[in-house]
């Protein structure tokens, strides 16, 4: 502890010297303890406060928790909240991430409000209960493909196919779900009994009806007992629109995710999905889109060696029209190289095939605009009398691949606002997926750093057994 003095002491006296104006309010040690007379710190309350706290800054986060029970004022100084802000805040994870789920997810879903005295929170206890919080798997089960990697580190690192596609379809869905986790670990070479794991789930079973709650329970119910068997120590289930919205610091709002056979619009308040006033589905999905391109393609003598190229097209050229007619008049023509294939141009075809989401009697289908799926939601959500917050769902998340278009968030919250009466419209804001491909893995992320995850968010093999009162066993024949 003396060399720690030492080598606070020796900053001080190496610091180049100032001169603070004659009109300087930056105080002293002695002056921000006044209400406190008997501390001090000798030769060190000449010193501008201002100066101490830099140097503590200067210090390791541990080497400043070590100053505390050198005296009172240490103490005191060693736990101020702006000092371990600081160290957050130049911390790997995002600052605004850090204080979202501090304040909004630390106590776990239920959520509580806090209208106007949100609780204080002590920076350096979180910073303390951050470290200790164990990495986890992260596993976004995705509809087009699963992104996978380790909460560590800043991005996925690895896609495969989603569970739907290992095994054969009619083998039962617990051995289907055993292959699919195991390829998963294999790849990460990492053992299922070493961390916990948070499972981003497709939103399946949508309907608010007894058969459709059966079915989710015995979904989850296989999904846990096979990570369990493979004794993983806890798992944290999560829905994938939720955690999209989680992305956009956002416990409540209306998910709109474009998968990749549908599009889903899903009210969400408080990190719940609201079954209940009801979920809207589109028939369109990412890969109509796909399909549409490569119609139109085909129709002007364009030639590709795969599906894959269609998507890369469509990734790389595709945006959504603000106004449609008025692009059609417009010269949109482009070109992008795809590797192996070479170089392709496309015109009106960029903004048309993002069109059918809007108008989708262009492809010949029969089904709602996404426009209006969302304004049926809303008017649903607006009609709901449960809440206190009455905007709660006028924060619109884009999520998945095809609703990163250049374009459609804008398009989409034009589109809501001209067929919604003002009382529900007023104050609409569509927000594009937040971290892109990847939105509903980073919300895992934000989850799985928050200093009471395992404790608030986790399930123990324990707790399962004690909720489902059965073995994992007796699923065996059912799946």
């Amino acid at each position: 502890m003396a060399m720690l003095l030492k080598k606070v002491w020796d900053s001080v006296l190496n610091r180049p010297s100032t001169s603070p104006s004659p009109t300087s309010s930056i105080s002293t040690p002695r002056e921000f303890s006044s209400n406190h007379e008997s501390l001090s710190l000798g030769e060190l309350d000449r010193i501008p406060i201002d100066i101490i706290m830099q140097i503590l800054k200067i210090l390791r986060p541990r080497e400043v928790a070590r100053l505390s029970p050198v005296c009172q004022y240490f103490r005191i100084l060693a736990a101020d909240n702006r000092l371990w802000m600081f160290f957050l805040q130049n911390g790997k994870e995002s600052w605004d991430s850090v204080v979202f789920s501090e304040t909004h997810l630390r106590s776990g879903p239920p959520f509580k409000t806090y209208y106007d005295n949100p609780p204080q929170l002590s920076f350096m206890n979180i910073y303390a209960q951050r470290n200790l919080i164990p990495g986890s798997v992260i596993i976004d089960g995705g509809s087009g493909y699963c992104k996978y990697g380790w909460s560590k580190y800043a991005s996925p690192s690895g896609r495969c196919a989603t569970f739907l596609e290992f095994g054969n379809i009619e083998s039962p869905m617990y051995a289907r779900l055993r292959h699919f986790f195991s390829t998963i670990y294999s790849r990460m070479q990492v053992k299922p009994s070493n961390q916990p794991i948070i499972l981003a789930l497709p939103i399946c079973y949508s309907d608010d009806t007894e058969t459709a709650r059966a079915s989710r329970k015995q979904y989850m119910e296989a999904v846990y007992s096979v990570l369990f068997d493979m004794n993983v120590p806890a798992v944290c289930v999560i829905d994938q629109a939720v955690l999209a919205l989680y992305a956009a610091k956002r416990t409540s709002g209306i998910v709109v995710n474009v998968g990749f056979n549908v599009t889903s619009v899903i009210p969400i308040h408080r990190g719940k999905v609201m079954r209940d006033i009801g979920i809207e589905t589109v028939g369109q999905g990412a890969l109509k889109l796909t399909g549409f391109l490569k119609e139109l393609m085909q129709r002007q003598g364009i030639t590709y060696e795969s599906l894959y190229t269609v998507r890369t097209i469509k990734e790389k050229l595709c945006y959504v029209a603000m106004d449609y007619d008025l692009e059609m008049k417009k010269d949109t023509k482009a070109s992008c190289e795809v590797a192996g294939e070479g170089c392709f141009t496309l015109s009106k075809e960029r903004f048309q095939t993002g069109e059918i989401l809007f108008q989708p009697q262009l492809t010949g289908a029969r089904v709602m605009g996404l426009q209006q799926a969302v304004g049926l939601c809303m008017d649903h959500c607006y009609n709901a009398d449960f809440v206190t917050d009455e905007n709660w769902y006028k924060t619109v998340v884009l999520s998945g691949g095809t609703a990163c278009l250049p374009g459609l968030a804008e398009r989409l919250e034009k589109e809501v606002r001209n067929i919604l009466p003002k009382a529900i419209s007023e104050g609409i804001k569509v927000i594009p997926p937040p971290y892109g491909t990847d939105s509903a893995w980073f919300g895992a992320k934000i989850v799985s750093n928050v200093s009471t995850f395992t404790d608030a968010w986790c399930m123990s093999k324990k707790e399962f057994r004690q909720k489902y009162k059965h073995s994992a066993s007796s699923l065996l024949g059912t799946w």
